[in-house]
């Protein structure tokens, strides 16, 4: 299996529960964003540490058996890659 299909199928397993990660944990998400959504939401898409603040965040609420199969470092990576489905979700519903 191609590096591209192993991170294809990854992020095919990882989008569904951060999409609820995200749903439930808005109010407490956006913060983490530097006050809000809208323009911070567009800010922290360029800001390595606010995503990494997001990633760090959603991680211990995966459930148990994906965090078993997907350490942090490769969570964190795959939210780090696939940022705007991630931030433009959480500020999709805020606006």
């Amino acid at each position: 299996m191609t590096d591209t299909t192993e991170s294809s199928g990854l992020g095919d397993k990882l989008a569904g529960p951060l999409n609820a990660i995200i749903d439930k944990k808005r109010a407490e998400l956006l913060p983490l964003l530097a006050g809000g959504a809208g323009q911070a939401t567009q800010a922290a898409l360029r800001n390595d540490e606010c995503v990494r603040k997001v990633a760090t965040f959603c991680y211990p609420l995966l459930p148990g058996l994906v965090r078993l199969a997907v350490k942090e470092p490769v969570f964190v990576n795959f939210v780090m890659n696939n940022r705007e489905k991630v931030l433009g979700r959480l500020s999709q519903q805020a606006a």
